[in-house]
């Protein structure tokens, strides 16, 4: 009996086309239908690993860590200089769910500095910033504002440490007056002074001191008086933060 040849099964090329065009492990470079383009590592189609993204639209460049295609884990940001085209670190530091989350180093365009922590794109949580006329403010951030404890220190040596809410001085805190050998203790509501004591401090050190000691409180109980004053300002403990911020990159 003769034997039966069975005709040879091929697969439809548009299964191999298909397993040729899935992206998975390290890749060359891929554009996008919007001209962005990517090198680096894949997984099931989405960028998963180490790579470099370059947007066409602003040409920033992101190089670090990806996710299931979104960044996530350590990364920087860069931005091309408008006039020298020289590439600027914008962000180092750490990613999640394509937002600035963590620990990172953010350089505005102006040359301003925050270095600290992050939550969903925003300052939030321990943070110091070098502001561009030589004030530096170091605490905690929230919602991208200073909300909590901390210190701002101005270029003339003066600072203040205390309470702040939505980036104002706000509740129990010290303004040390450096240059004129001052320092007032007491309560801030949004920015400003509501009560508090003023004393003599560290004048032989200060370069332009008052001319005369401040004069000895009469009141017949200056600190019953201070402390009603506290009560009524002091808000600090019961009023919950602004739910607004914005995202400066």
């Amino acid at each position: 009996m003769p034997a039966v040849k069975k005709p040879r099964t091929r697969e439809p090329l548009w299964h191999e086309w298909d397993r040729k065009a899935q992206k998975h492990g390290l890749r060359h470079t891929v554009y996008d239908e919007n001209g962005n383009k990517y090198t680096g590592e894949w997984q099931d189609n989405l960028k998963h690993g180490k790579g470099i993204q370059k947007w066409k639209s602003t040409g920033a460049i992101y190089s670090g860590d990806w996710k299931f295609g979104k960044r996530n884990g350590y990364g920087s940001y860069s931005i091309p200089d408008p006039v020298t085209k020289e590439y600027k670190k914008v962000y180092t530091g750490w990613w999640e769910n394509d937002q600035k989350c963590g620990y990172g180093l953010m350089i505005y365009p102006n040359g301003e500095r925050y270095e600290g922590e992050w939550s969903a794109g925003l300052r939030s949580g321990w943070g110091r910033m070098n502001y561009l006329n030589g004030s530096v403010y170091e605490g905690q951030w929230l919602l991208d504002k200073c909300h909590g404890q901390g210190t701002l220190r101005l270029p003339n040596k003066d600072r203040y440490e205390g309470g702040w809410k939505n980036g104002k001085k706000h509740g129990p805190g010290m303004y040390f007056y450096l240059e004129m050998g001052q320092l007032l203790e007491g309560v801030w509501s949004s920015d400003r002074p509501k009560c508090g004591i003023v004393s003599d401090f560290d004048k032989g050190e200060a370069p332009a001191p008052t001319q005369y000691p401040i004069p000895k409180i009469e009141l017949a109980d200056p600190d019953g008086v201070l402390e009603e004053a506290r009560a009524m300002f002091d808000d600090s403990q019961n009023e919950e933060p602004d739910a607004e911020g914005k995202e400066d990159a």
